[in-house]
């Protein structure tokens, strides 16, 4: 798979994570889908139940599609500055870290 196909299937994942959580909410809980979105801290629309609903579908789904096992919540995530969490780019780059 080309970076770039691999870039955007992970980028793909990461919406289709968020687009199920929207179906949980109501109409005025939306959140705005795109690559600049905040997932944690200041700003996020997302608390911390809904952030690790996220993670876990995103996990099970980068896990399946590409066939390697990847824990976005271990040590190495969770010591990093900033942590990537804090926006759908960011959490895209760190992913594409894990399947390098």
């Amino acid at each position: 798979m080309s970076s770039n196909t691999q870039e955007a299937a992970v980028l793909e994942a990461i919406y289709q994570a968020l687009r199920t959580l929207n179906e949980e909410r109501g109409p005025e809980e939306q959140i705005a889908i795109g690559p600049d979105t905040c997932l944690f801290g200041e700003g996020s629309a997302l608390d911390s139940l809904s952030l690790v609903s996220v993670i876990v579908d995103l996990e099970t789904s980068v896990s399946d599609q590409f066939g390697k096992a990847i824990s976005l919540t271990d040590d190495k995530a969770m010591s990093r500055d900033p942590v990537p969490f804090t926006d759908v780019g960011a959490l895209k780059t760190y992913i594409l870290e894990l399947l390098a």
